[in-house]
């Protein structure tokens, strides 16, 4: 027998060093969340007195559901005790009701003794056990989206190859199924692809008038990296070369890098616009007071972690009374989907009308960009697919984008672990059982 341990960042690399090294017969028989990571136990040719006898994949999908629905039926019990512990005492010297099946109700307790108050549980205690709860149940959904996929290859050849197609533009498997179980009925592959795509640049949304014919306040948010500013210079030249300057103004609320004003300067100076900066601290409503009669106001915003306090006060500022802000999010098409992801949670607290899309020139796949703005029913106001100014800012077409991210797809075929990756997706996103 063989057993070793293997350390990753998340759940689904370990899986992979797991496969990659000891093969798809590894059977997992620990793991536990470490700094920086988790930790996988595997063993190989275990002696059969020891490994559970083998059963059919549909039994085996079976019980594994119903092992995560027990997960998350206990995460959910966490989740309430804990608010409970934290919010007042209002379980004392009340009966428990939900908690009761978790004791030996075969132990009764002595007639005379008073019930005891409940004991104060340690809070660490609760998060060691959902960070062990998460693990489970990030290892069952990778252990299930493999499963799936093996299945659906055995039984239905076609519709796993559309799958790995969609894959190759890097969708997510809930618009994946989405999109598939759209066209189902259609037997011919060459026209069942069509639709898809087509269904795909439907779902894509976009402005009916473009931001900056409608005039207003217009502020750019996203973290740093994802080229904000440029695109800002970009709107502002756009809208001079067609308008003028008059009626045009720049503010800027990053104070957090010299290098922004300074480009945020030259740009006002070359197109002979006023720039006004603003501290944090300082009140941005009246900052805009003073331009309420530009037709157009372009924001500039500071590029903050999620963690910074002043991201908090930045975003409350844009969602804040008497300002009427349109704010869009400006998104790297070149980030990974856990950053795109993280970005628009961060952000949308300020309240979005909508993203802008930049570096389209430099992606290599625009499909995880598409599926967040989708999922997350997100106009796509701009493209910016290069540095000119204004040249390279572009009107989204939604036929033009889904070409262009067919165009960008990935050359090679996908592997088996992203194949699974992608339907280990699909249990965050519950639906028709996939098949």
């Amino acid at each position: 027998m063989q057993v070793k341990r293997f350390f990753a960042a998340d759940m689904r690399q370990a899986m992979k060093l797991v496969r990659d090294e000891l093969g798809s017969d590894a059977a997992i028989i620990g793991n536990r969340r470490i700094a920086g990571g988790v930790e996988l136990t595997a063993a190989l040719d275990y002696k059969p007195s020891v490994l559970a006898p083998r059963v059919p994949n549909a039994e085996l999908e079976e019980e594994l559901r119903k092992t995560q629905t027990r997960i998350v039926t206990a995460q959910a019990e966490l989740s309430s005790r804990h608010e409970s512990e934290e919010g007042s005492q209002l379980f004392a010297g009340q009966s428990l009701t939900a908690a009761e099946p978790l004791i030996d109700t075969h132990v009764q307790a002595p007639a005379s003794a008073a019930p005891a108050a409940p004991a104060a549980v340690d809070p660490r205690l609760f998060d060691a056990m959902r960070a062990e709860l998460s693990g489970l149940r990030e290892l069952l959904e990778v252990q299930l989206g493999s499963l799936a996929w093996n299945q659906l290859q055995g039984s239905k050849p076609q519709q796993a190859n559309a799958w790995r197609r969609l894959q190759r533009i890097g969708l997510s498997g809930a618009l994946a199924r989405d999109l598939l179980e759209l066209t189902a009925e259609i037997e011919d592959p060459r026209h069942a692809w069509r639709m898809v795509l087509a269904h795909l640049a439907r779902r894509i949304q976009v402005p009916d008038v473009e931001p900056i014919e409608q005039g207003g306040v217009i502020a750019l948010v996203g973290p740093a990296g994802m080229g904000k500013t440029t695109t800002l210079a970009k709107l502002a030249a756009r809208y001079v070369l067609k308008y003028g300057a008059g009626s045009l103004a720049l503010v800027s609320m990053d104070s957090f890098r010299i290098g922004a004003q300074e480009q945020l300067k030259t740009l006002g100076r070359i197109l002979n616009v006023p720039v006004t900066y603003v501290n944090p601290g300082e009140s941005l409503a009246q900052a805009l007071e003073p331009l309420l009669r530009k037709r157009v106001v372009l924001i500039d915003t500071a590029g903050l972690q999620a963690s910074d306090p002043a991201l908090r006060m930045q975003l409350e500022t844009l969602a804040g009374r008497g300002i009427a802000s349109k704010n869009y999010l400006v998104l790297a098409t070149t980030s990974q989907k856990q950053v795109l992801s993280a970005a628009y949670h961060s952000y949308k607290r300020c309240g979005l009308a909508g993203c802008i899309l930049s570096k389209l020139d430099e992606t290599a796949s625009l499909g995880e960009v598409l599926s967040l703005t989708i999922g997350h029913e997100l106009p796509i106001a701009y493209l910016t697919d290069g540095p000119r100014i204004p040249d390279d800012l572009h009107l989204p077409r939604k036929h033009q984008l889904v070409s262009r991210a067919v165009s960008v797809q990935m050359q090679d075929e996908p592997s088996e672990e992203a194949m699974a990756d992608m339907f280990a997706d699909l249990y965050h996103h519950p639906g028709k059982r996939v098949g």
